[in-house]
């Protein structure tokens, strides 16, 4: 077991840059309290009070989140605030806590017990997903989760420190990242989280520098020992020496040369030195987000996350409900395509009716359960074209891994619009379907696939681990998840052959388009699009403006020519050095 660090040696740790900064400081060990449970029956009498300690509670949490809510706009602006408000949605739902007042009156347990084990549903679906991004939304669950039963047992949280320190914690909640900077925080790092987390998203806007991913830091650190923390190459650095100190004060000074010439990027086109334009846009979870990277850049969404309506939800939304969703995207987006993926739910994965799995990795998700679902596929199908009258939505399928699929899910499609065209609702009725390629059969198989539709989108996250046969959430195989495996960069070059031998675009929405390491070689492949969280779009943008496609074909031409990822990463790196130097990549340390 680890423990904390408090000698002289420098110890360079290697986590996920998720806030680009430098900074140096005392370290702030916090643990947070979470609140214990435990099972307590209760007698029909108690009902009616406990339903009320429920009802109070939730009262409580409700105010508590508009204060966040309301901090949060004036710090950070609308965009960034979105979060909160979608936890607020769920301490409004009325069927999840009319579920948890039925069964503190039906099961006679306390209201505490209730909630977390109602709550944790949807939050162990989301942990169970293989789908890493759905592990970050599951830390915003537990954290409405752990506010309710905070607030029922009548507890406070600490929240304010003295002095200038580095948070080092093992996660941080979106509501702690935008109260802890109330105070004079240096900066944040976490030993669970990924570069989608809110936390991460928030630091970015607070211009916090952030480190995420670091696995057992908090074992390693205690509170006062002397940190420097690297937000663009990923690392943390306990005890750093002189000459540690004197390299990143010169990062810094470049790297705030470089943040200033990105900050005239954004109204420029995602266009190479020899004139190939690239369609860059975005992915996005909630409306509100599309206006903040339009401002970042993007020309359009080329994902969104439909199944982030299905937090904290005991059943699906309603064709309206989501046709007024959609409706939003779509016009925040005008005149830019927004492409919204159908639900990608199911097996252990955020699905209001969900059903255990052993191999919830292998299961009954994506289109596999939409297929079995006619009644939500079509809901979800007539919302989407309903948002489609001014000609710029998009409609992906995910998880697809045969061309039949694909088929049926046209079938219902074409029915859906049959249906709408019966009552006479308008929608586009040459409205672009695309499928996410993130099986190896639907890679293996992608000219076939590209034959029935009009864009293929590689999901690399998926991609990656179905190649690799591994979970990057296992420690012991972590390290066997590599976005530049030979076997995974031949692969994107055959999808990209085979979908322009259809004559259809082929993008990329996985996190490998949004890392500087990749965009030479993906530009070289013939990648038509790259979909990008928003903070990151001018950092993408800037290294496609520095290149020539001839030159990118020479880099993907020889990366697709070695044979171990070591080779790739270091072949890539000295590439993007050259060719834009001040693109934060390596930190040169000592690792542990």
């Amino acid at each position: 077991m680890d423990t904390p660090h408090h000698g002289t040696e420098e110890i360079v740790l290697k986590g996920i840059a998720a806030a680009p900064g430098i900074a140096t400081g005392p370290a702030y060990l916090y643990t947070k309290q979470i609140p214990r449970v435990e099972r307590k029956a209760i007698t029909p009498d108690d009902v009616d009070a406990e339903i009320e300690r429920l009802q109070a509670a939730n009262a409580r949490s409700e105010k508590e989140l508009r204060k966040v809510l309301t901090f949060a706009e004036q710090k950070l602006g609308s965009q960034s605030a979105t979060i909160f408000e979608a936890q607020i949605m769920i301490l409004g739902d009325a069927i999840l806590m009319g579920s948890i007042k039925h069964r503190i009156a039906t099961e006679l347990l306390n209201a505490e017990f209730i909630v977390a084990d109602e709550i944790n549903k949807y939050r162990q679906m989301m942990l169970a997903s293989p789908d890493e991004y759905m592990h970050e939304r599951a830390h915003d669950v537990d954290d409405v989760m752990n506010r309710i039963i905070r607030n029922i047992q009548d507890q406070k949280l600490y929240s304010r420190l003295e002095g200038a320190s580095i948070i080092v914690s093992e996660t941080l909640a979106p509501a702690d990242t935008v109260i802890f900077s109330r105070n004079q925080i240096l900066g944040y790092a976490t030993d669970l989280g990924g570069v989608t987390s809110h936390a991460a998203l928030l630091s970015r806007s607070l211009k916090i520098p952030a480190v995420v991913g670091l696995h057992n830091a908090t074992k390693q650190i205690a509170t006062g020992d002397s940190l420097a923390i690297d937000g663009y190459a990923g690392v943390l650095i306990i005890n750093p020496t002189p000459d540690t100190l004197k390299i990143l004060q010169a990062r810094a000074e470049r790297f705030l040369a470089f943040a200033q010439e990105l900050a005239g990027i954004a109204a420029l086109p995602a266009d190479t030195l020899d004139k190939k334009h690239i369609e860059l846009s975005s992915n996005v979870e909630f409306a509100e987000e599309v206006e903040f990277a339009r401002l970042q850049g993007s020309e359009g969404v080329g994902l969104f996350r439909t199944e982030m309506q299905l937090i904290g939800k005991a059943a699906y939304p309603s064709e309206d409900e989501q046709a007024a969703l959609y409706a939003r995207v779509a016009e925040s987006a005008f005149p830019h395509p927004v492409i919204f993926r159908t639900f990608d739910v199911g097996g252990d994965k955020l699905a209001p009716d969900g059903q255990h799995e052993e191999n919830p990795f292998l299961g009954w998700r994506g289109i596999r359960v939409m297929l079995d679902r006619h009644d939500i596929f079509l809901d979800q199908l007539r919302a989407i074209l309903r948002a489609s009258t001014r000609r710029n939505v998009r409609i992906m399928f995910p998880m697809v891994s045969t061309v039949t699929e694909v088929q049926q899910a046209k079938h219902l499609l074409r029915q859906a619009m049959d249906e709408l065209k019966a009552h006479g609702v308008k929608f586009d009725a040459r409205i672009k379907v695309g499928v996410m390629i993130e099986v190896p059969a639907a890679a293996m198989m992608a000219e076939q696939i590209a034959a029935e539709v009009h864009f293929l989108s590689i999901g690399t996250n998926d991609l990656v681990q179905y190649i690799m046969a591994v979970d990057r959430g296992n420690d012991a195989v972590a390290r066997l998840f590599q976005p530049y495996h030979p076997a995974v960069v031949r692969t994107l070059r055959h999808v990209v052959e085979a979908a322009h031998r259809k004559n259809i675009w082929v993008g990329v929405c996985g996190e490998m388009a949004g890392d500087p390491l990749a965009t030479a070689f993906l530009v070289g492949l013939g990648v038509d699009e790259l979909s990008v969280i928003p903070p990151v779009l001018p950092e993408i943008k800037k290294i496609i403006r520095s290149i020539k496609v001839k030159d990118a074909k020479r880099v993907a031409d020889k990366v697709c020519s070695l044979h171990t990822e070591a080779e790739i990463r270091a072949f890539l790196s000295s590439m993007i050095k050259n060719k834009v130097p001040e693109i934060p990549l390596e930190f040169e340390g000592t690792s542990h």
